[in-house]
């Protein structure tokens, strides 16, 4: 394996990290109106919304810079690939940055000013920031494995409703359904109390569903895209999702978010097996298409970026994992504090 290879799967790996952890993230934020309403007499709406934003609070930003780092390291190491990639899919991509920029912006201010209203409008923008990117990334990748129309100048000529094929639509449906389970279960397995008790329900209720479509969606992918060994992947993603409808019916939290973490890795690892050796085929030629060895930069390039990962990686890693380790302890209704924002009037 040479460096290009070995750089095609680094990038694989941090897009499978990237939406592991932004993927709980992004279904706490799809999920947070849902779990807002609980029966009469227990907390009220923006206390059960502040505890289901709190089990992400120290840990959401971290999860970012998996995106922030694969892009990167896409740039570095195939710049044709990003630039074709950045240029074709410009209006997606600008809506999931937009959208992400209204997420954080929504999440930092919402607890600012002590205002119904305000925190209603930060509420919708936090819904919108996960909705947006859990459909879109779904769409985005499915549409690089299926192929775009590149030609000889490595320039997508395709337009925006051209992205939005049956495969590709299924793909932003199977990422947005399997964030929400995903975020259901971590919300279960970071709360106690009533907030807990909610979560296992709709866990449960959105399991089935995304067994039907994101089964359907890897059982496509590898029958039009995959390869012998990516039957792997296919087993591993579908098992496991069916294992969660099993164990969130008897309130096994803990390993129902293992195996909603193995079906995400499953799922992209597919995506990605696919799509090796290419990284954007081209519908028009063969001859276009955007491979492994035809958009990578110099090999000194990758050897000095290669380095630069040994050193910087496993300090990333353990950083991370010593803040979910601080982080680990169950959140309630009854650990939230009253709020402390400013009055609306005073600012």
């Amino acid at each position: 394996m040479g460096l290009q290879e070995l750089w095609f799967i680094l990038i694989a790996v941090l897009f499978i990290g990237y939406f592991v952890l932004e993927g709980f993230d992004f279904g706490v934020g799809m999920l947070m109106p849902v779990l807002a309403r609980g029966k009469k007499g227990s907390a009220s709406p923006d206390t059960r919304r502040r505890a289901v934003l709190n089990t992400i609070g120290p840990v959401w930003d971290g999860n970012e810079v998996w995106l922030i780092t694969g892009g990167g390291a896409l740039f570095a190491a195939f710049p044709d690939w990003y630039a074709t990639l950045f240029s074709g899919f410009y209006l997606p991509l600008l809506l999931i940055l937009v959208a992400l920029i209204v997420r954080i912006c929504a999440i930092e201010y919402r607890g600012k000013i002590d205002d119904p209203r305000w925190r209603a409008r930060c509420d919708v923008g936090i819904a919108i920031g996960s909705w947006v990117p859990a459909v879109l990334w779904g769409v985005a990748f499915a549409n690089i494995v299926r192929g775009v129309a590149i030609d000889e100048n490595k320039k997508v000529v395709s337009g925006f409703f051209d992205l939005l094929n049956p495969y590709a639509l299924l793909g932003g449906a199977t990422t947005a359904i399997v964030f929400a389970l995903h975020g259901a279960v971590f919300i279960a397995l970071k709360t106690t109390g009533e907030v807990r008790e909610d979560a296992v329900k709709l866990a449960s209720r959105l399991s089935i569903p995304a067994v039907v479509v994101a089964g359907s969606f890897v059982l496509w992918t590898q029958l039009a895209h995959g390869k012998g060994w990516t039957w792997i992947l296919v087993a591993a993603a579908a098992a496991s999702l069916i294992g969660v409808v099993a164990l969130t019916s008897v309130e096994r939290e803990g390993w129902a978010f293992v195996l909603t973490t193995v079906a995400v890795i499953g799922a992209v690892g597919l995506l990605f097996g696919s799509l090796y050796p290419y990284l954007m085929p081209s519908t028009i030629d063969d001859a276009y298409s955007l491979t492994v060895t035809n958009a990578s930069s110099s090999p000194y390039t990758l050897k000095v970026m290669t380095w630069a990962a040994a050193f910087m990686l496993p300090v990333v890693l353990a950083y991370q994992a010593w803040t979910y380790w601080v982080f680990r302890q169950r959140i309630s209704t009854a650990h939230i504090p009253p709020s402390i924002g400013l009055p609306l009037k005073s600012r």
